[in-house]
C-alpha cells in the first residue's frame, strides 16, 4: 500500500488534434491503489491573435476554434471523471482554457500542492507539451511521473534507479520511497565510463539506505560500451523487467542538452516504460 501518495494530479492539453492520454488511465490506476485523491487537468489552448493583424474575419477562425478546442476539452474532461467514478477514485476536475503562458502557471500552482504530478511523454523538443515537463521538473519542486504511451495501468513492482551518485539522482530517490519502499525488487543502475566513479562501488553506498527503509535492492554496474547513457539505461531496465525507471532531470542546462544530447532528453525522446523525475 502506498500510504503516503495522498494526492495526484495529472494535466491533459487539448489542441484539437484528436490527441489520447495515457497519462490519464494511469494517474486513476495509481490513485485507485494508492486511495489517493486525484486532480484532473483538462486544459484548452487558446489562441489569442488581435484583431489589427488578422482582420474581423481572421478574428471570428480564431474565436471559431477556440470554441471548439475549448467543447473537445469539456468533453474529454466528461469522460475522465467518468474513468475516475468507475475506479472508485475521488477526484477534482477542472477545463482552464488559457493562453500557453497562462496555462503554465496554471499547471505549476497545482503541481506544486500534489504529491506527484503524471504527464503525457512527450517526444519532440520543441512541443508545448515537452515545454510542460520541463516545467515542471525546473519549477514545482515535486517529482514528475512521465508516461509513454503504451503504459496505461500503474505497477511499481521492479523498479530500476539510474543512479550516478548526483544531487538530481538523490532528490530523485528520496521522491521515489513511497514506490521504492513498496517494491517486490529493487535495482540500482550505475553506468560507468561515461564520468569516473573508480573511488567507489557505485551504488553501493545507496543501497543500506533503501534497505533501511524496507526495499529489497540489489546493485548493478555496467561498463558503457557502444550504446550511450540512455540507450543502456533502457536496455538494462527491459532485462530487469522493471515496471518504471527513477532518475535525476537534466544534469547539464537545457540549453546545452537540447543543442548537444543528453541522458534526460535521450529519454525523454525514446523510453519505453514511466520515468519518475526530479531535478
Amino acid at each position: 500500500m502506498l500510504k503516503s501518495i495522498k494526492s495526484v494530479f495529472v494535466a491533459f492539453t487539448e489542441e484539437g488534434r484528436g490527441e489520447r492520454s495515457a497519462a490519464l488511465a494511469y494517474a486513476v490506476s495509481l490513485s485507485q491503489q494508492a486511495r489517493a485523491h486525484l486532480t484532473i487537468q483538462v486544459a484548452s489552448m487558446r489562441y489569442a491573435v488581435p484583431a489589427s493583424l488578422v482582420g474581423q474575419f481572421g478574428a471570428r477562425l480564431i474565436g471559431t476554434e477556440n470554441r471548439r478546442i475549448a467543447a473537445l476539452a469539456e468533453a474529454f474532461a466528461d469522460n475522465a471523471k467518468g474513468s475516475a467514478d468507475l475506479a472508485g477514485v475521488t477526484c477534482t476536475v477542472e477545463t482552464p482554457h488559457l493562453v500557453y503562458s497562462s496555462l503554465t502557471d496554471r499547471l505549476l500552482a497545482y503541481a506544486r500542492v500534489h504529491d506527484l504530478s503524471i504527464l503525457d511523454l512527450e517526444k519532440d523538443a520543441v512541443q508545448r507539451d515537452r515545454g510542460l515537463i520541463e516545467a515542471a521538473l525546473f519549477e514545482s519542486g515535486r517529482p514528475v511521473l512521465i508516461v509513454p504511451e503504451t503504459s496505461e495501468h500503474f505497477s511499481a513492482k521492479r523498479i530500476v534507479i539510474a543512479w550516478d551518485g548526483g544531487a538530481s539522482a538523490a532528490r530523485a530517490v528520496a521522491d521515489a520511497m513511497p514506490f521504492l519502499s513498496a517494491a517486490e525488487e529493487v535495482e540500482i543502475l550505475s553506468v560507468t565510463g561515461e564520468k569516473d566513479l573508480t573511488s567507489l562501488i557505485a551504488g553501493a553506498d545507496l543501497a543500506p539506505h533503501l534497505a533501511r527503509h524496507g526495499a529489497s535492492v540489489t546493485v548493478k554496474n555496467v561498463v558503457l560500451s557502444k550504446q550511450d547513457v540512455a540507450g543502456t539505461i533502457r536496455q538494462e531496465a527491459a532485462a530487469f523487467g522493471a515496471d518504471f525507471i527513477v532518475c535525476g532531470a537534466y544534469k547539464h542546462s537545457r540549453l546545452r542538452e537540447w543543442l548537444l544530447g543528453g541522458v534526460t532528453q535521450s529519454l525523454l525522446k525514446d523510453c519505453p516504460l514511466p520515468i519518475l523525475m526530479s531535478h
